[in-house]
């Protein structure tokens, strides 16, 4: 039977054999903007948005409360984050929806100005697996646009919320200008698949190591049971990368870690990755550019 799905990846032969300084262990943090991108009725789209801090759907009317909610984000949960980095000079990714940065155009400054990446997440906050080519491509192309007028740089970074299409990965390869994606959930390490330009490389993300666990039932009630959460990944993946490279990646959201009462849980977890100085702390297109120039390294040897 031929498989299209990898259940293998690299076999216990990872194909470099550290990260830059011979750090084991690359940490990335990801603070995904979607606010203004949202779907919702009063921006003419098809439905309004209904997963925030509840799950109440509001069908044919516009929806102020969602909108609400989704406004917390840069108005009171982006102040705390960029305070908690700047403090720690912490570099990170900004996955950013393309219409929540021609909104916030400001926000994707202040983030550019303090040294983080803008990477790509789509136009609308939405998912790409029903769409037809044309309309991907369109999504696709809006998005990198929208990023580039605010940052004055396109994005070579893409991440689709959750379910892609199948052709998403050839797409965004189309014009070269993507060097990674990270629509997949698949390993603690990263991977190159073919393309027209040369490797490009897979970023996997990760929902366990993820603020979104505060909603919906997902098992964080209290900012330690984040801290803890991602301390514990944290810990085992440092462990094991004593013998082959390794990488973690931690999920945020404006108006998720941004509330009063879980802010402290990112800072507990900067402060404990900060104390072990042999570790990577880098944005995601540092990674996707340290692993394609690794990989003429020789193979880390794990027997």
């Amino acid at each position: 039977m031929t498989d299209r799905r990898d259940f293998i990846g690299h076999g216990g032969q990872p194909p470099m054999r550290h990260w830059p300084n011979g750090a084991g262990l690359a940490v990335s943090f990801v603070v995904n903007v979607e606010e203004g991108a949202e779907l919702s009725i009063a921006d003419g789209d098809e439905c309004n948005e209904f997963i925030y801090e509840a799950v109440e759907p509001v069908e044919g009317e516009i929806d102020l409360c969602m909108e609400s909610h989704f406004e917390y984000g840069p108005r009171a949960g982006w102040p705390r984050i960029r305070q908690a980095l700047q403090d720690r000079r912490v570099p990170a990714t900004l996955n950013a929806c393309g219409r929540a940065i021609a909104r916030l155009p400001w926000l994707a400054q202040e983030a550019v100005a303090d040294g983080h990446e803008i990477a790509a997440h789509g136009y609308r906050w939405e998912r790409h697996v029903h769409m037809d080519a044309a309309q991907e491509r369109k999504a696709i192309a809006d998005c990198s646009d929208a990023i580039a007028a605010a940052c004055g740089e396109a994005p070579v970074g893409w991440h689709t919320r959750s379910a892609t299409s199948p052709r998403t990965r050839d797409l965004l390869q189309e014009n070269g200008g993507f060097l990674y994606d990270s629509n997949a959930y698949n390993d603690d390490i990263p991977f190159t698949v073919p393309g027209p330009n040369g490797p490009h490389v897979v970023l996997p993300y990760a929902f366990d190591t993820n603020d979104m666990r505060f909603f919906n039932r997902g098992g964080f009630v209290f900012a330690e049971d984040f801290s803890r959460y991602c301390i514990a990944a944290f810990d085992r993946l440092l462990d094991e990368s004593a013998h082959a490279p390794r990488m973690l990646s931690i999920g945020l959201h404006l108006r998720i870690i941004g509330r009063p009462a879980r802010i402290s849980g990112l800072e507990q977890v900067l402060d404990h990755v900060l104390n072990h100085p042999d570790v990577w702390i880098a944005r995601r297109d540092q990674i996707a550019h340290a692993w394609r120039a690794g990989l003429d390294l020789p193979v880390w040897n794990t027997r």
